[in-house]
């Protein structure tokens, strides 16, 4: 299995992810996943991958919200470590961050992602020994002597650390893009998250940028 064969003599074994690299509004949010060496057995990966945590784009919104439900991870606190039990024999890690348009605006959506990761990872670390795996092709240069980070190029679809990762903060930010659409109603956003569907590139020509419009994006700074 993937994520044993990547532990080799860690203490903790981490993935991260990120959603909302591409939308044209609301925040990019990163989650982090650690599992400490004591749960990381054979049955409890396995458990993860049959239930079928895989990448988030790979998975329907109700089989995404189903598999969070099964897990019982459907209440929990940002920017803060969640300590989470399984079942009697596995309990893990996560944290969500997000960071706002207006970060993205100012650093660049890549560096956002990549901060938003980390800051996540930095939630939950505990100070031993560990393997970080980062969905993609860039570590995120946290330059801790006891973190040893590794990029994996579609990582989510091949380790369950990541792939948790992009389920929970897919339907993070899908949440609160729907919360969002309450107090922008004209612009769709419970429909296509904020992304640079037709429609929400119309309601922007239409309406004019919100607050949570990135003013840095092709498609919005054209309009600010």
């Amino acid at each position: 299995m993937f994520d044993l064969e990547k532990l080799e003599n860690f203490d903790v074994l981490s993935g991260c992810d990120e959603v909302g690299r591409g939308p044209l509004a609301g925040p990019v949010v990163g989650c982090s996943v650690s599992i400490e060496r004591e749960f990381l057995t054979k049955e409890n990966l396995s458990y993860l991958f049959e239930l079928g945590i895989t990448d988030s784009k790979k998975l329907t919104t109700k089989k995404r919200k189903k598999l969070l439900e099964v897990l019982k991870i459907n209440d929990f606190k940002v920017n803060e470590k969640n300590s989470h039990q399984i079942n009697e024999s596995f309990s893990i890690k996560f944290s969500v961050r997000e960071l706002s348009n207006e970060l993205i605006d100012d650093i660049n959506i890549l560096q956002a992602s990549l901060k938003a990761m980390g800051l996540a990872f930095l939630d939950c670390d505990s100070g031993k020994s560990t393997k970080l795996l980062i969905d993609g092709n860039k570590n995120l240069n946290l330059n801790k002597l006891s973190v040893h980070e590794e990029a994996v190029v579609k990582g989510d679809s091949k380790s369950v650390v990541i792939g948790l990762a992009s389920i929970i903060a897919k339907e993070y930010r899908d949440d609160l893009m729907i919360e969002l659409a309450k107090k922008y109603p004209q612009y769709g956003l419970e429909k296509h998250a904020g992304y640079p569907t037709k429609a929400h590139k119309e309601a922007i020509v239409q309406f004019g940028v919100t607050p949570i419009h990135r003013k840095s994006f092709k498609g919005v700074k054209e309009y600010c």
